[in-house]
């Protein structure tokens, strides 16, 4: 008789760490280098906090917010396709050049960026000195027009 497997994430996968933990002050990342081991390890922590709330990952919205120094959020999500999804607030509006140029990809029309999964460390590594703080999203709703449907 088969055991059934391993859970992904065992209880303590994230031991000091409760259901969603609370924001994080931001440390400004210097090089490629310090952001991909930022992007790594976010990863498996918000895989850990998704397993432990036992979410239904489909079209579920998880990522990450960053709260801006000089007001706003952008919330940040990447689908299973690999590309990266962007909700930047009215209120962080300011920052949309930063992201352009960072990118190399226009700013849309609406709010949501919708951009290549190979721009995720350049935009990080853009943004970091303009964030004050990160926190994990388990859900958000992308204010996405009929015209963009994007599997999240």
């Amino acid at each position: 008789m088969s055991q059934p497997p391993e859970p992904l994430f065992p209880d303590d996968a994230v031991s000091g760490i409760d259901t969603l933990p609370t924001p994080r002050a931001w440390i400004v990342l210097q090089n490629a280098h310090e952001v991909e081991t930022w992007i790594d390890t976010y990863d498996r922590e918000l895989q850990a906090v998704v397993w432990r709330n036992k979410l239904n990952t489909v079209n579920a919205g998880q990522g990450i917010c960053f709260r801006l120094e000089l007001g706003g959020e952008i919330y940040l999500h990447t689908t299973s396709e690999g590309q990266v999804l962007l909700d930047v607030t009215e209120e962080a509006a300011w920052v949309n050049p930063v992201i352009s140029a960072a990118t190399g990809v226009a700013p849309p029309a609406g709010s949501v960026w919708v951009l290549p999964h190979d721009t995720l460390t350049q935009l990080v590594l853009g943004l970091s000195g303009l964030i004050a703080t990160s926190c994990f999203v388990l859900k958000h709703e992308f204010r996405l027009g009929r015209s963009h449907r994007i599997r999240l």
